[in-house]
């Protein structure tokens, strides 16, 4: 287990991770002055353990590394995501972009497979690999139509892998996005020090130890890891924005400051595209074709965007109207927000902008109005808000004092309101 620990250490210390932030402070919370691991925090799931839906026996009688059903190929992202070492997940409670490829292709040339689900459920994980698994997905969603179903989590590297597919599915209390990186560095050179330990680094080359745990980073050494975190970051922006393409572009991804979103408000901002159970979308997946030629983009399957209505409402209103109004709507939103967040009065101001986006009914130029008379944040303002935001996921049930958030949103109902009576608007 020590040696383990160590090569764990390894791969998330002083490199950048597209993770969760309360998943990382779990991960730096076990490691911090630890020699061995809690077996406890080792849950033993194999590949396939998410759903006992399926086989891995195809039609044709051989097998195959997924399970499938109705010639639906489910393929698993769960837990810890990390760049190599194919079926770790099976003893560590990580999956590795390798094995998931592995499966992905495997899926991809099964003649009796006719789209595949990603099973997702991970708060992310390395940033190396995630980039190349989003390529490859993008790659088979041309020939079969691939889901990706959020079942509750797609967070940072696990929303990377599922911005590839041809949509995402989530549930009403599913949590999506967290486009952003993060590194850690554990600096222990306090504690060494309270223990009467002075450690000596013997190296060859400025650079060698850059980032070591044994003393606190030097202005230099930071700005490098930023920089590193930074380049990443850009790459994360554009593999969302390749993916998800007018939906959610690169522009819109950033502007979401690295939040999560739940539910409707994720469909909202484009970070998912509707609403269903996996018993759902399986079965309607299952009924769909085998694709061919046009279609083959999207598998030859036409989802629908029909959340449970009738064929007719009582002014005689077809399903197809129906859809077609509700997708028209939607589409509406989504230009209205897209054009709020991504504007010139946006710059500087990204957080006021997806609050007058997301949570009031402003038109853009009541918005731009509001944006270009308030005054723009600063680095430090933006940091201050993100430390007073406090955890993200696992809330506690006991009264809570309002978040930075909640906060914010609340002075800015009321900032708008006095903006908007300066202004004449009356809403």
């Amino acid at each position: 287990m020590p040696g383990q620990l160590l090569h764990l250490a390894d791969r998330l210390l002083n490199t950048p991770l597209l993770l969760h932030p309360a998943k990382a402070e779990i991960i730096l919370g076990v490691l911090s002055g630890r020699i061995g691991i809690d077996a406890s925090l080792v849950d033993g799931k194999a590949p396939d353990a998410s759903r006992f839906v399926g086989s891995q026996r195809r039609e044709s009688g051989g097998r195959a590394l997924t399970r499938a059903s109705g010639g639906v190929a489910m393929v698993p992202v769960l837990d810890t995501l990390v760049n190599r070492g194919a079926w770790l997940d099976s003893r560590s409670g990580m999956t590795s972009y390798e094995g998931i490829a592995a499966q992905i292709r495997d899926a991809a040339s099964d003649p009796d497979v006719r789209s595949i689900l990603l099973d997702i459920s991970s708060p992310g994980g390395e940033a190396s690999g995630m980039a190349g698994l989003a390529d490859l997905i993008r790659s088979v969603r041309q020939t079969k139509h691939v889901t990706a179903l959020v079942n509750d989590m797609a967070a940072s590297a696990a929303y990377g892998i599922a911005s590839a597919a041809n949509e995402i599915v989530i549930s009403p209390t599913s949590m999506v996005g967290s486009i952003g990186v993060v590194m850690l560095h554990a600096d222990r050179s306090g504690e060494l020090a309270a223990q009467g330990v002075k450690p000596t680094l013997i190296f060859a080359g400025s650079h060698k130890v850059d980032g070591n745990p044994f003393e606190p980073l030097s202005d230099a050494v930071r700005a490098d890891l930023q920089s590193s975190v930074d380049a990443h970051y850009q790459q994360f922006l554009e593999v969302v924005g390749a993916g998800r393409g007018n939906k959610l572009p690169a522009s819109m991804a950033r502007a979401t400051e690295a939040r999560t979103f739940i539910g409707q408000e994720a469909i909202a901002l484009g970070l998912a595209d509707r609403i269903a159970s996996f018993d759902e979308v399986l079965s309607t997946l299952s009924q769909q074709p085998r694709p061919s030629g046009r279609n083959a983009r999207t598998g030859g399957i036409k989802m629908s965007t029909n959340e449970g209505a009738p064929a007719t409402d009582n002014a005689g209103i077809s399903v197809q109207e129906h859809s077609a109004a509700v997708a028209a709507a939607r589409q509406e939103e989504r230009a209205r927000i897209r054009a709020i967040v991504s504007g010139e009065e946006a710059k500087g101001r990204g957080a006021q902008a997806l609050i007058l986006a997301t949570e009031t009914a402003l038109s853009v130029n009541e918005a731009e109005k509001l944006l270009a008379a308030s005054p723009k944040e600063t680095a430090v303002d933006a940091l201050a808000s993100r430390a007073m935001s406090g955890p993200e996921i696992g809330a506690s049930t006991e009264p809570r004092e309002p978040d930075a958030r909640e906060r914010a949103s609340r002075g800015w109902q009321h900032a708008i309101a006095a903006a908007n009576r300066s202004i004449g608007v009356k809403r």
